[in-house]
């Protein structure tokens, strides 16, 4: 199956589905019932993962209007720190 593209000059697109290579080259309108003529359009070409499309799309997205952060994150406590007990890191140098 594939999908054809229709275009009425009152009511704009049309989209139908039908066996390849089958479609006319001119439908009547559901709404008004003037003739719709096909339009081509590039077929369905996107193959990528959902999750890198989504990436791909929030990427663009954040270049022209950036998510504002109002305020920090909220703290979920203090982060341990680790303590060694071992005599010979006390002679490593310090962060």
């Amino acid at each position: 199956m594939a999908e054809y593209q229709f275009l009425c000059d009152e009511h704009g697109g049309i989209a139908i589905r039908t066996a390849m290579g089958t479609a006319p080259p001119t439908l009547s309108c559901p709404d008004c019932g003037a003739p719709a003529r096909r339009v081509f359009s590039a077929p369905m070409l996107g193959r990528s993962p959902g999750a890198m499309t989504s990436a791909f799309e929030h990427a663009e997205r954040s270049a022209d209007a950036p998510d504002v952060v109002r305020s920090p994150p909220p703290r979920a406590g203090r982060p341990r720190q680790r303590y060694t007990h071992d005599p010979t890191h006390r002679r490593l140098p310090k962060p």
